[in-house]
């Protein structure tokens, strides 16, 4: 059996985004889940999400899914922008999981990069674009 770990998306990756293919193909999704009360989030771009783990954060929505390195290694990372990289995230239940988090060196003050309300996810954010 290959081995599984769960994946966090918040972003295009969800049900519906454009990066969400192989995980609907190759994973098994586990539902809608909220990360750790740790968080800031961002829009880099306006075109995709990115974590910030930070002290008095909030909560942000997402979906968690079970998927393989190899889909992870193979179909999903390859697609994921460079001002983002692969973390451990502390979700609210208190467990782990991997997720994509804004690149070390990046700062949350570069052009680009606004933050999104607390309480909000990346779909809500959307549609006040």
């Amino acid at each position: 059996m290959t081995a599984q770990v769960q994946f966090f998306v918040n972003g295009q990756a969800m049900a519906g985004g454009s990066l969400n293919g192989p995980l609907q193909r190759s994973g098994t999704p586990l539902g809608a889940a909220r990360t750790a009360a740790r968080y800031r989030f961002f829009a880099c771009h306006n075109e995709f999400p990115a974590l910030v783990p930070t002290e008095g954060g909030w909560s942000v929505p997402g979906e968690l899914y079970s998927v393989s390195y190899a889909v992870l290694r193979e179909e999903v990372l390859p697609h994921e922008p460079p001002e983002l990289e692969l973390s451990i995230i502390e979700l609210d239940d208190g467990a782990g999981a991997l997720s994509m988090v804004l690149r070390k060196g990046i700062a949350t003050s570069d052009p680009g990069i606004t933050e999104i309300e607390a309480g909000s996810g990346w779909r809500d954010y959307l549609l006040t674009r």
